[in-house]
């Protein structure tokens, strides 16, 4: 029988591959199989590895000679396009970076392979990380696998598109607001956004050096913990002064190997009340009401639910005074496009990438003002200096409230209404801020789907978050693993599940990004 790459695990594929049941190739040809036929239904999938197969081959030629390792050996991942690698170009999801080719991969994406890792291909994202809309100029609009009327999520909505349609085992994303988050949410996923500094963000297209972050997007809790495991052993990295202060403590932990040793019963978790939306709008309520039914399972379970009350905790308000992203984004592009490691004909600054005689970039709406202004901001500005303060306020008030009410955790859904219609304007109601400022981890967890319509045959996903204090990613991961098997609540996409025919490859099929599906409110223009 062939590889079924549906809902597969790191688990699966290992069992497959190391008890004969099938080859490294077969395995990796499944997962092309589902994307060849399948990826037209998300268009998640932009780019595929050309050397995708020969890697499993290798792989195959290790496992015969008895030298196979690696806690990812022959496990299909797909890489958010903005992460680079040499073996394809790194576009941001833009038809300007089209030619943009790295001559060595990113540090993060080294160790996936040197774990055993098949990079399968490249995922579409909103356009250089700007929204999470899943719109590019490049590869056209990511539909959400769910609803096909929606999103999927952003900024790496193609991720988790793709992951949430079963394209691969897992994938990368990366965060400066709720790329990682809001994905997870809206695909029935797992995510973590790791603490600042834990992982490099070295080699990845940037937008603030205070609030990116990247980290893994999977199926299941303990495929999202290897997968971190994998991408913090990257280590100090001279290039990203946050890696410097990783304490010792955390520097070399195997996330997947105390899961079980959890539990729920006794665990302090404050509800942030500031971040739900308690009015009974049809978008709205299915949000609630998922919530609503997790937070009695915890209760049930023998957590202590602590209600935070505090005004200071408002999503919006903290966005708009304290988002730094516009005054960093231009000089950090201006360094990563003028790196001499990469290759190609594109632009070579921030400034020439928006440049006015340009017609071949997406810029929905609502980046115009985002864009005009990080054309002239920057760092020295007295306004980013006061924001910078306010985030170290910030981050103070939130280790206060943790110290205050002892508390173990802090839960809230990551988006206060279900993700958002294809063509609408933002990525509304995301609460992603708080942990993007103080650099603090969550791990997002599904909690539920709406009731299902024509649309949405098994309901559109809802997810929530669980924020802990910086370096607790493992114990946020054991929140998180016994909330899944307490409720089992992630289900694939219904056609997702449909049998796709495996070919016996003979090299890679060419998958061609779709531009020509972007809505008629995201236009492509100048500015």
């Amino acid at each position: 029988m062939p590889f079924d790459a549906r809902e597969a695990t790191i688990d699966s594929v290992h069992h497959a591959v190391f008890s004969g049941l099938s080859t490294c190739r077969e395995i990796v040809s499944a997962f092309i199989a589902r994307i060849e036929t399948l990826n037209k239904n998300t268009n998640a999938v932009i780019t595929l590895n050309p050397r995708a197969l020969d890697y499993a081959d290798s792989l195959d030629e290790r496992l015969a000679a008895g030298n196979a390792s690696g806690s990812l050996f022959c496990v299909p991942v797909l890489l958010k396009d903005n992460y680079d690698t040499e073996e394809m170009p790194t576009t941001g999801g833009s038809l300007r970076l089209a030619d943009l080719h790295p001559t060595k991969d990113a540090p993060s994406v080294t160790a996936l392979k040197q774990a055993g890792a098949v990079i399968l291909g490249k995922t579409n994202m909103h356009e250089l990380a700007l929204e999470g809309l899943g719109a590019s100029s490049l590869g056209g609009q990511t539909i959400n696998p769910y609803d096909h009327t929606r999103t999927a999520g952003g900024s790496s909505s193609g991720t988790g598109a793709a992951i949430g349609a079963s394209f691969a085992v897992l994938g990368t994303g990366t965060d400066t607001v709720n790329s990682l988050r809001s994905p997870a949410s809206a695909n029935s996923l797992f995510s973590i956004r790791p603490s600042r500094g834990l992982i490099t963000t070295a080699g990845i297209i940037p937008v603030s050096y205070t609030q990116d972050t990247v980290g893994p997007i999977a199926r299941s809790v303990r495929d999202v913990a290897v997968a971190l495991t994998v991408m913090a052993s990257t280590g100090y990295d001279p290039t990203y002064n946050f890696s410097a202060i990783v304490p010792a403590s955390v520097s070399n932990i195997d996330y997947a190997a105390a899961l079980t040793t959890g539990a729920l019963k006794g665990l302090r978790l404050g509800v942030l009340k500031g971040f739900f939306n308690f009015t009974d709008a049809p978008k709205v309520a299915p949000v609630n009401e998922a919530m609503n039914a997790m937070m009695q399972k915890l209760e049930s379970a023998g957590a202590v639910l602590i209600p935070i009350n505090e005004t200071l905790y408002d999503a919006a308000v903290i966005g708009a005074q304290l988002d730094v992203q516009r005054f960093e984004i231009r000089e950090l592009m201006d360094q990563y496009l003028q790196d001499t490691s990469r290759k190609g004909i594109y632009p070579k600054s921030f400034n020439e990438f928006y440049s006015k005689d340009t017609k071949d970039f997406l810029v929905i709406p609502a980046q115009y003002e985002y864009v005009n202004t990080a054309l002239v901001s920057s760092t020295s500005n007295a306004r980013y200096i006061a924001r910078q303060n306010g985030i170290r306020n910030l981050t103070l008030a939130l280790a206060s409230t943790f110290a205050g009410s002892k508390l173990d955790a802090i839960i809230y859904p990551e988006q206060k209404n279900l993700v958002v219609k294809l063509g609408s304007p933002s990525q509304a109601g995301r609460n992603g801020i708080l942990a993007a400022l103080t650099g603090s981890p969550v791990v997002t967890v599904p909690v539920g789907f709406s009731e299902p319509t024509e649309d949405a045959p098994v309901g559109v996903p809802i997810g929530m978050e669980i924020l802990g204090l910086p370096w607790s990613e493992e114990k946020l991961l054991k929140i998180a693993y016994q909330i899944e098997q307490l409720t089992h609540i992630r289900k694939s996409p219904q056609w997702a599940l449909e049998d796709v025919e495996v070919k016996d490859y003979k090299q890679m099929p060419v998958v061609r990004p779709d531009n020509t599906n972007i809505p008629k409110a995201y236009p492509l223009g100048t500015l």
